[in-house]
């Protein structure tokens, strides 16, 4: 299942996301498979408030790919809702 930015009304889907050491996501686990994050390529990390405007929202957008010969590398778009420790696909491309 691929999510798109030109669908903005599609229900965010729960993704694991695994860190390194330094709070930078290194994978990815979606639709059945693990997404390796590049690490040559700049993630960028952003916060929003929440509708309430008391709690940030976290965002971050990493290009990753499935560890597959010649596997595209996609821009995953996440977020983190305040007070929730699950991250949501907002989208991919």
């Amino acid at each position: 299942m691929t999510l798109a930015p030109e669908h903005p009304n599609c229900a965010l889907h729960e993704v694991a996301v695994r860190f390194s050491p330094d709070g930078t996501p290194m994978a990815i686990r979606h639709d059945g498979g693990i997404w390796m994050v590049d690490p040559d390529i700049h993630a960028d990390h952003w916060f929003t408030q929440d509708a309430a405007g008391d709690t940030p929202r976290e965002h971050w957008q990493v290009q990753a790919r499935l560890p597959t010969a010649g596997a595209e590398l996609r821009t995953f778009t996440l977020r983190r809702e305040p007070l929730d420790a699950a991250w949501r696909l907002e989208s991919i491309r």
